[in-house]
């Protein structure tokens, strides 16, 4: 199978965690425009649906899913999303998408994150991926500094990229991340970054790995 069928595969496996009649969050990315396809065939037996993105709200929305705003939401049952790479313990790196800061803004309304991926994602440690963290733009270069100092990364701005927000993604190579959880609750509190794309407080409970031997699922305590 290719990437892009086993992304549809658990894309499809995604909607028996979809709860009828409420609203449901909706990420950002390739994987998730499968989801949002496959949604699309129930849709008529959901409220609607909150997003992470423009794109992903022009896609609903050409679907004729209703898209609500966040602010009009007070909580969900279910937030689903893809993943840059995910952990064994439900760990992830995202913002390949450059929607990471709207991402943990959903999932923090989320009672349940659902990540929804294909098996070559599936990592023991992060950072092979570059680590996307979304930045203010006049903090750019400061932030580019401090990864340097404090962890040996190796940070750029990424080029021709402004966020949904009128921001900058920094993208820092050269990292191994063996405690998540302190890596973001570090970085999140350095002036200009809007945030940063570790989830490790906002993790997913539940993985669907796409694998040629069909879809494996993953539940993290």
């Amino acid at each position: 199978m290719t990437q892009d069928e086993l992304k549809a595969l658990v894309a499809r496996a995604a909607l028996d965690h979809v709860v009828p009649g409420t609203v449901v969050g909706v990420g950002t990315g390739s994987t998730v425009n499968h989801f949002i396809d496959a949604l699309a065939t129930i849709k008529d037996r959901i409220a609607g649906a909150v997003s992470s993105s423009v794109k992903s709200t022009e896609r609903l929305q050409s679907h004729g899913i209703a898209v609500l705003d966040a602010n009009a939401v007070a909580g969900i049952p279910v937030y689903i999303d893809g993943a840059d790479e995910i952990d064994g313990r439900g760990h992830m790196i995202k913002g390949g998408g450059a929607a990471l800061t709207r991402e943990k803004i959903v999932a923090d309304l989320a009672e349940r994150f659902v990540c929804i991926a294909d098996e070559s994602k599936l990592v023991e440690v992060l950072g092979a991926y570059p680590l996307p963290v979304e930045v203010i733009p006049m903090a750019s270069a400061q932030v580019i500094r401090r990864f340097a100092v404090a962890y040996g990364g190796q940070a750029t701005v990424r080029s021709g990229v402004v966020t949904d927000n009128g921001n900058l993604i920094v993208d820092v190579r050269g990292l191994r991340i063996a405690d998540p959880l302190a890596m973001e609750t570090e970085v999140n509190q350095w002036p200009g970054v809007v945030s940063v794309g570790i989830f490790a407080r906002h993790r997913a409970r539940v993985c669907l790995l796409g694998t040629p031997q069909g879809v494996r699922r993953l539940d993290f305590a």
